[in-house]
């Protein structure tokens, strides 16, 4: 961030609007000493909340950004997404649903792409599904997921000749810690629009009947790495050497039920 910018750039929308700097503290909830200081580029002396108040008091936004190696953390988020996606398209194909990954689509007042859309042959059911890896703001996640259901049906007959007798939304989740807790947090909402959930989703995949709107936790596990992904920390296991008895990898269930006891945090050992 700028700071000696963002001074200059709050000092002139506060003249333009014909404020003093003690006007402006009691717009924001500040003093006038913390807006002297971000005026004269001191921002790094204030917390974020404070510019952010600041800043929305002259309906003006803060936007923080984290940025590593030239774009290179988008790869790397891109990379979690793919991941997550790859083993829930292999259990889909598995159960004899036939897929396609990050299907465009456009309309008069949207534009987007769908993760996964799926089709299921036999009985001509139709799957939208979204991929996410953090669970940011449950609102916004099933505001765009309602968009993408609506749509799904047209972009499926245009592009692949599905036509369907029923279509379905489902959100898999990559299955950590936070992501539970994000999900408790709004389980009434999330309850309220995608209320099947765990086994009885899987039981839907294996033998689909009817329109279904659910949730699934997917903890998957990069197996062709040293490097285990799942819920959770990451181990990295050394290579046994000669007599040596290999590490013993632990990895969670790939599909867990969020509303199962039974199911949450069991193990499976991998040799």
């Amino acid at each position: 961030m700028d700071l000696v910018r963002l001074g200059l750039g709050i000092r002139a929308l506060r003249r333009r609007r014909g404020w003093r700097q003690r006007d402006l503290a009691a717009a924001a909830g500040v003093s006038q000493a913390l807006i002297s200081l971000i005026e004269r580029g001191h921002g790094d002396r204030v917390s974020v909340q404070v510019l952010i108040a600041v800043a929305a008091a002259l309906d003006g936004r803060i936007i923080v950004q984290l940025r590593w190696r030239a774009g290179d953390l988008d790869r790397l988020l891109d990379a979690d997404h793919a991941l997550v996606s790859a083993v829930f398209v292999g259990r889909l194909q598995t159960d004899g649903w036939e897929t396609r990954v990050e299907v465009t689509y456009a309309s008069s007042r949207s534009t987007g792409s769908i993760d996964i859309l799926a089709w299921h042959p036999e009985t001509r059911s139709l799957l939208v599904i979204e991929i996410k890896t953090e669970i940011s703001s449950a609102e916004a996640t099933l505001r765009k997921m309602d968009e993408k259901l609506r749509l799904a049906a047209g972009v499926a007959r245009e592009r692949f000749g599905w036509v369907a007798a029923s279509v379905s939304n489902l959100l898999v989740i990559e299955d950590t810690p936070t992501n539970r807790r994000r999900v408790g947090a709004s389980h009434a909402l999330f309850g309220s629009a995608l209320p099947m959930d765990g086994r009885a989703v899987r039981r839907w995949l294996s033998r689909p009947a009817g329109a279904i709107a659910g949730r699934l936790f997917l903890s998957p596990s990069n197996r062709g790495s040293a490097i285990q992904k799942r819920g959770g920390r990451q181990r990295v296991r050394r290579t046994a050497g000669p007599g040596e008895r290999p590490d013993v990898s632990v990895a969670r269930d790939e599909f867990q039920d969020a509303d199962d006891p039974e199911l949450h945090g069991r193990t499976i050992l991998v040799g």
